[in-house]
């Protein structure tokens, strides 16, 4: 065991938590109000990302779906990385750099928002999606570290954790996405009801 390593983790974390609380609480409540916009205008949600990223996807929209602070309708969300069968065939028919934008384009339509998830935004099959979602008319907004990259330039709204450490960056996406379910959950008798 070595609590000192538990200590300097959280202590890390903490830091880095409270550099984007300074830094990036005006770009998550806009975050907010865009998700706020699309769901009382009847879009949906769609998110994706690339392993833990992944994850973080299916784990944000199972939130909007089934809830996440309190009891209230559902809300339309889907992660774009769990139908493994539309997955492996994108993959093996059109390449995995078009697994996401594939299902952008039959999913997508304007008035949805489309987050993506990348700590490096250089991942080519997100790219294609934020492309594919821009030639839609679909917004797009990225959770990203390292600078931002590809992703974070081409995206309408880019939240940038300031850390190269992939670890640190998805801790702190999640974060943000529980703080955004969490002011969607928070207004009874607009969006959740």
């Amino acid at each position: 065991m070595n609590p000192d390593r538990v200590v300097a983790h959280l202590e890390e974390l903490a830091e880095l938590a409270h550099r984007c609380a300074d830094e990036l609480s005006p770009a998550i409540d806009q975050l907010a109000d865009r998700v706020r916009e699309v769901l009382r205008g009847g879009g949906k949600l769609m998110f994706c990302g690339n392993g833990g990223s992944a994850a973080d996807a299916q784990h944000l929209a199972a939130e909007y779906v089934v809830r996440f602070s309190r009891d209230r309708a559902p809300l339309a969300a889907l992660a774009l990385t769990t139908d493994s069968s539309v997955l492996t065939a994108a993959g093996n028919d059109l390449g995995f750099e078009k697994i996401f934008a594939r299902q952008v384009g039959a999913l997508g339509r304007k008035g949805d928002l489309l987050i993506l998830h990348s700590t490096s935004g250089e991942s080519e099959n997100l790219v294609r999606a934020a492309e594919t979602a821009g030639e839609l008319g679909i917004e797009t907004v990225a959770l990203v570290a390292r600078g931002g990259g590809r992703l974070g330039e081409m995206a309408d709204l880019t939240i940038v954790i300031p850390t190269d450490d992939t670890a640190r960056a998805q801790e702190l996406h999640l974060a943000i996405g529980h703080i955004v379910c969490e002011m969607i959950d928070g207004e009874p008798g607009e969006v959740c009801e």
